[in-house]
């Protein structure tokens, strides 16, 4: 099947982008922004959706490219994932090396050569890599549009499966990473490799002197609308042991917890507002209850490489100490 005919402009500036898509939603018309393609082209040629223009940010440069340095971490929205997966910059790989893990983790080497960090995120799959992450680390996402520039925190950007804030003219520029978590891990489940995974966990701990954990982030995906940060699971495992039983304590409540808390539903469009994904949809091989516990078990598999990576870190920076 072929795509339904459609107008295809590609502008030059981000501001011009801007303008096509304000024009179009005065018009009434429904825009859509290409970023890789790497889903919204399967979804044309299904005519599962029908845009009547279609505006290519790949002459955006702008757009594209990362910085790292004391501030954080900042990702161009054009920006591919095979840039993070095989980027050597000695900040990055030390503040977060699971950006460049997770990126490798997204499809096939095509897929990771074309494919957005920005489209993955508009796209808005709940399992999708950049989506979970983002919840994690406590993301700042800009977007810009005819009202100028705004910056959204992840759970305010995601509203839901294939649900975003974006506004209608708005375009996702960047996605900020403030805070440096080199012990942060990312497990996933997928039936088919190269598809979007069925669940997903992810955690940061941070270990103190005495072996005891003094901070940790826990965040899950699986059947929820958006993944979810489990914030009284965290303080479960704060001052305890990094040890099994109270990994196993944490992601208990942390899935007990998405599953009475998790939202559903949102405000925009299907499949997103503005951005292609990078991957194609959930494969949906399981029932919700089958993922929430598949959850639960990803992340005491995600808080156990976590420690062991704080452990890790702790014995580089302090020889002299013993491994708890």
């Amino acid at each position: 099947m072929r795509p339904a005919p459609f107008s295809y402009v590609r502008p030059r500036t981000a501001g011009e982008a801007v303008d096509h898509l304000a024009a179009a939603a005065r018009d009434g018309r429904e825009a859509r922004v290409l970023a890789g393609g790497q889903s919204l082209v399967p979804l044309l040629n299904r005519r599962l959706v029908r845009p009547d223009l279609l505006v290519d940010l790949g002459r955006l440069p702008r757009l594209a490219g990362v910085l790292a340095d004391g501030t954080g971490v900042r990702i161009g929205a054009t920006t591919p994932h095979a840039v993070l997966e095989h980027g050597a910059d000695p900040v990055l790989r030390h503040r977060l090396p699971v950006l460049a893990e997770a990126a490798a983790l997204i499809g096939q080497p095509p897929v990771r050569a074309r494919g957005t960090v920005g489209g993955s995120l508009a796209h808005a799959d709940p399992c999708a890599e950049w989506c979970l992450l983002a919840v994690l680390l406590d993301a700042e996402l800009t977007l810009l549009g005819p009202d100028g520039t705004r910056t959204l925190d992840a759970p305010a950007f995601l509203r839901g499966r294939h649900r975003t804030a974006l506004r209608a003219g708005e375009i996702l520029t960047a996605v900020r990473f403030p805070h440096a978590e080199p012990a942060a891990v990312l497990v996933e489940y997928g039936v088919q490799t190269g598809r979007l995974p069925e669940a997903a966990a992810s955690a940061a701990l941070t270990l103190g002197a005495d072996g005891r954990i003094t901070a940790a982030r826990i965040a899950v995906a699986g059947p929820w609308e958006v993944p979810v940060r489990a914030h009284a699971a965290e303080a479960l495992l704060t001052g305890a042991r990094p040890e099994p039983d109270a990994f196993a304590a944490a992601a208990r409540a942390a899935v007990a917890a998405a599953g009475a808390g998790g939202p559903s539903g949102g405000s925009s469009g299907a499949y997103g507002d503005s951005f292609d994904d990078s991957s194609g949809p959930s494969g949906g091989h399981f029932e919700s209850g089958e993922l929430a516990s598949l959850a639960e078990v990803l992340l005491r598999r995600a808080l156990a490489g976590s420690a062991g990576r704080a452990r890790a870190a702790a014995v580089a920076h302090r020889p002299e100490a013993v491994a708890a």
